[in-house]
């Protein structure tokens, strides 16, 4: 990712309407699974500059890696400390060590290489009958210029995360889409870029006015309640919760 993307990430994450939105979604479905356990082992793989280890942290002790220095630096002005410089596809930690692993919106990029590799890796220091937790961007046909900036090599479907947490031995429990009520504004994006290429390297990542980060988000919310009792047939975003068998 551009140097600059993990500043403008940084300023806005706590607040921008994405974010803020992905956060409901996913503390939603932690929630149906987990209650508030201090000792409970979570990784954050690939952990940015480190807001999700911030709302992870009531369901147990969250370490977090990543392989920028810089996005580490950023995680440690957020306070946090367990913290490593690593690679998803080398984990630096024992076998059988977590409960749960998150990893949000990293198997994509294009450092990671044979994705495969890294749910291989999470299986290994995942404890049996602990979790893992991928959320990660949907359908490769809308790769637009934020994902050249942001270094998205691919896009996942449902069909194939499933696929693929099987073929790494999970069992997966949960693969739903979100950010399905926005669909048809990216999708209009979408075709609004191929008439007219945006030009620089800025992401659509960038600071908004307070109301529209507010009303984005409600759509999100929205969704987060639906997802406590069903799946969304499609979205901008693909989830996936896998477990390693007992």
């Amino acid at each position: 990712m551009n140097p600059s993307e993990y500043q403008t990430m940084f300023a806005v994450e706590d607040r921008h309407w994405w974010y803020a939105g992905m956060r409901s979604i996913s503390v939603g479905l932690l929630r149906q699974l987990y209650d508030q356990q201090p000792d409970r082992q979570l990784l954050d793989a690939g952990c940015g500059t480190g807001a999700a280890m911030q709302y992870l942290a009531p369901f147990g002790q969250v370490t977090g890696f990543d392989y920028s220095p810089l996005a580490l630096g950023f995680c440690r002005q957020r306070g946090l400390s367990r913290l490593c410089q690593a690679s998803v596809r080398d984990v630096p930690f024992v076998d059988g060590r977590f409960d749960l692993i998150t990893s949000f919106d990293v198997l994509c990029h294009r450092t990671v290489g044979d994705y495969h590799d890294a749910l291989a890796e999470f299986h290994r220091v995942l404890k049996p009958g602990g979790r893992l937790f991928l959320r990660l961007p949907a359908y490769d046909w809308l790769r637009a210029h934020h994902d050249e900036v942001v270094y998205t090599v691919r896009r996942f479907t449902a069909g194939e995360l499933r696929q693929a947490l099987h073929h790494t031995g999970f069992r997966p429990e949960r693969v739903t889409y979100a950010n399905t009520l926005l669909f048809p504004l990216a999708l209009l994006k979408r075709a609004a870029e191929r008439l007219w290429p945006p030009q620089g390297d800025l992401s659509d990542i960038k600071p908004n006015p307070a109301w529209q980060d507010n009303l984005l988000a409600q759509f999100l919310r929205a969704e987060a309640r639906w997802l406590r009792r069903f799946n969304l047939p499609f979205g901008l975003t693909v989830i996936a919760i896998g477990q390693k068998p007992l």
